[in-house]
């Protein structure tokens, strides 16, 4: 892919298939007495001769709609001119894992000391057994086999599923990236995804491109580590969540301590299309990148990706990063990453009734919650490369820019650049350093003032009783809005009292 961020954050690595010896057995054609006896080539403990395998994962691909048992095969090699001892082969699960394995005979969770030839092979069978119906078991049940060998530790990892789901695993190679995906709308191709069980992804899942992939209400996806999501160039990506039906992307560990760990799957990654990609009540948790919109192609300007009612959150870097893209925001939530919540780098921008909070807790946080400019800089393996766009216009219209820093605003612009850089924050809420007082750029904004969020903790951003954020907004913000956002995220009405309220909520007495 071509951005940085793609490059880094959608890649990931994948070992070598080794090139499989064939075994030659010696004949033996003469016979002889000898006054020694024979011995074998003493064992070869050079860390540098390590161990083979037919696969670096073993898939275990079939659905299973009833208690299921199946078994794998892997062939591990000795690659090598010498005899080795793997000192220990054992599964990193233990007794208390869902995987069997069996050597040479053998049904055990460990063995050790076996000795290999020089191009010889040894076979590994692998079963599993797993109950899909069981809704309290992950979506994907996974665990390893290890190897140690003079010092290397070597794995190959087990995957089956856990739960009845449409799984989508990941086969084709991205060969400048080592990406594995699979295509879930080809081209010229409409999918439809409904609420009849969850979706999981093993690998990229790609929307090529004038494919569209229409995602219902209330369906669940969930991601594997490394997996995600990737609207290519021409594809299109349409999620039709409803208040009381969201849509939710996820990572696909559903035990309690993964509720809110953020960095479990890649992200969903937007390029430029001919058609505006649009979100409506969507949860966007717990991934690396939450959504990245970002053309493929530099000289092609992005269509507009629209987000209503979408909460965003628990991001390791970024919740919503977009480059030289048109981005409408309305009555969203962007909350706790450890870098930006928000990141615009050129562009066109309109976000109206939206909440940027930053509680980040899982580190130490030096970037402000929110970043609008037209340029951004990143440090590479070959060296810092710079992105530079026209920022058109950023607008921000009775939003709430908030969190745990004193500053949380960051305008990082070159104007002397040749390229534009326009913005304007109206009727905003702030925690900011920075000088607010130019109605050009800042028009009767509260600075520094405490939003009283009823509960960031739990991300809770309802406004508590004595917020100041009550009743400060404009009417004309909701009046030119180009989506209608006279109702809030809950579909409270905004126009019932003496002023709209700064944010993604209504404040409703009790």
């Amino acid at each position: 892919m071509k951005y940085y961020l793609c490059e880094k954050f959608l890649t990931v690595k994948y070992k070598r298939l080794s090139k499989v010896l064939s075994f030659i057995g010696l004949i033996p054609v003469v016979f002889v007495i000898a006054t020694t006896s024979c011995r074998k080539d003493e064992i070869v403990t050079d860390p540098s001769y390590s161990l083979s395998f037919s696969t670096d994962t073993i898939i275990f691909d079939t659905v299973f709609s009833t208690v299921g048992s199946t078994t794998g095969i892997l062939k591990v090699y000795n690659n090598n001119d010498g005899r080795i001892n793997i000192s220990k082969i054992y599964l990193a699960g233990g007794q208390q894992s869902q995987y069997k394995i069996n050597i040479d005979g053998n049904p055990v969770s460990s063995i050790e000391n076996i000795e290999l030839e020089a191009n010889d092979s040894l076979y590994i069978f692998v079963k599993v057994t797993v109950d899909p119906t069981n809704q309290n078991s992950p979506m994907i049940v996974t665990d390893s086999v290890i190897f140690e060998t003079n010092g290397n530790i070597q794995d190959v990892d087990l995957v089956a599923w856990g739960q009845d789901a449409h799984y989508y695993v990941g086969y084709l190679h991205n060969p400048e990236s080592s990406l594995k995906y699979i295509i879930i709308a080809g081209e010229n191709e409409s999918v439809t995804w409904e609420d009849d069980k969850p979706y999981v992804l093993y690998g990229w899942g790609v929307v090529d491109s004038l494919g569209t992939l229409t995602i219902g209400p209330g369906v669940d996806i969930h991601f594997h580590q490394n997996s995600g999501l990737w609207v290519y160039s021409g594809g299109a990506i349409q999620v039709n969540g409803l208040k009381d039906s969201l849509v939710v992307f996820q990572g696909d560990r559903l035990e309690q301590e993964y509720d809110d760990l953020p960095g479990q799957w890649n992200g969903i990654v937007i390029n430029e299309s001919d058609v505006v990609n649009e979100f409506n009540y969507a949860v966007v948790k717990n991934a690396f990148v939450g959504l990245q919109a970002s053309p493929q192609n530099e000289t092609t300007w992005a269509n507009t990706l629209v987000l209503k009612n979408v909460i965003v959150e628990n991001m390791t870097l970024f919740g919503l990063y977009s480059y030289a893209y048109q981005v409408v925001a309305v009555n969203s939530i962007f909350s706790n990453c450890a870098t930006y919540t928000v990141c615009l780098v050129g562009g066109i921008y309109d976000f109206r009734q939206c909440t940027m909070a930053d509680y980040w807790s899982e580190s130490v946080r030096i970037n402000p919650s929110v970043r609008v400019g037209n340029q951004i800089s990143f440090t590479t393996p070959d060296g810092v490369i710079t992105y530079v766009s026209p920022l058109v216009n950023a607008y921000f219209g009775n939003c709430i820019i908030y969190g745990a820093l004193s500053e949380e605003l960051e305008t990082d612009g070159v104007e002397d650049t040749g390229y534009d850089y326009n913005f304007k924050y109206d009727n905003c809420l702030i925690r900011t350093e920075l000088d607010v007082s130019d109605p050009e750029k800042y028009l009767n904004c509260l600075k520094n003032k405490n939003p009283l969020f009823v509960d960031y903790y739990t991300n809770d951003y309802h406004l508590d009783t004595l917020s100041p954020a009550i009743d400060a907004g404009n009417i004309e913000i909701i009046e030119t809005s180009a989506v209608d956002i006279s109702n809030d995220y809950d579909g409270n009405s905004r126009l019932s009292d003496d002023g709209p309220d700064l944010g993604a909520y209504e404040f409703i007495p009790e």
